[in-house]
């Protein structure tokens, strides 16, 4: 399976077509999801209704175990969002990949570490914004120098550590099972072109690592989005608590 992108000149700046793509139809399945779950809302739920609230519930539930929720109920559409957005883009590569002259036009956008980079800055960077909004300059700069102000540096190195991690963990386990999927469709069908039996029997001896692979890629894609999300309101609360 080749990751190789296309890339795109516009108004003097680089961009990938391949992120530019697959990040539009993550956000545009979402949205669908988002607008057909809520068109009809009731007060006793039932069907998409029912899988909304308990996609809230379920955010709810983590932002409670992170901070109480009279701070961090302002972040409940933020983690819905999270949650969503990178779960279906985990999903997104899982049941086939294109590619052109070696150039992926469809894969998961998280496989990608520009992509996954990106949302850590937006945020830790989010992160410093509300610990600045909601506790004032002051206060949220002495946290830098708790408990002893010699530990300043580490705590600089430590907010650079959490971009990465936060990013790099998303991309390395999305991108990992991308590839070993490619390894076993090139192994269903290289030997085709040995002979049409040979290639039926490969075919047969790959699809069954296959299936269970992409149905343990819909659960590592699934953990990955909820920890993207729990070290979210993880990072959240340390900006906007009180006490850490």
């Amino acid at each position: 399976m080749e990751h190789g992108t296309i890339p795109l000149h516009y108004f003097g700046l680089d961009f990938t077509l391949t992120n530019v793509l697959m990040t539009t139809v993550a956000a545009v399945i979402v949205f669908i999801i988002a607008v057909t779950c809520a068109r009809s809302l009731k007060l006793r739920p039932s069907g998409k209704q029912n899988f909304l609230e308990w996609v809230i519930d379920f955010v709810k539930n983590i932002i409670n175990s992170t901070m109480d929720w009279e701070t961090g109920g302002r972040f409940l559409t933020l983690g819905v969002t999270l949650l969503m957005y990178i779960f279906v883009s985990n999903m997104l590569g899982l049941p086939f990949d294109i590619s052109i002259d070696g150039k992926s036009v469809w894969k998961s956008p998280t496989s990608d570490p520009v992509i996954t980079l990106s949302l850590a800055i937006f945020i830790v960077g989010l992160s410093h914004y509300y610990g600045i909004k909601m506790r004032g300059f002051k206060a949220y700069g002495k946290g830098f120098f708790q408990p002893m102000g010699f530990l300043f540096p580490l705590k600089i190195i430590e907010e650079l550590a959490n971009t990465l991690t936060l990013g790099l963990r998303l991309y390395g386990n999305i991108f990992a099972g991308e590839i070993l999927l490619g390894l076993l469709a090139t192994m269903g069908t290289h030997a085709y072109a040995t002979s049409a039996g040979e290639g039926i029997l490969w075919t047969i001896a790959a699809a069954v690592p296959m299936l269970v692979w992409q149905g343990f890629s819909v659960f590592v894609g699934s953990i990955q989005a909820f920890i993207f999300v729990m070290l979210t309101m993880v990072y959240l609360s340390h900006k906007v608590a009180d006490e850490h």
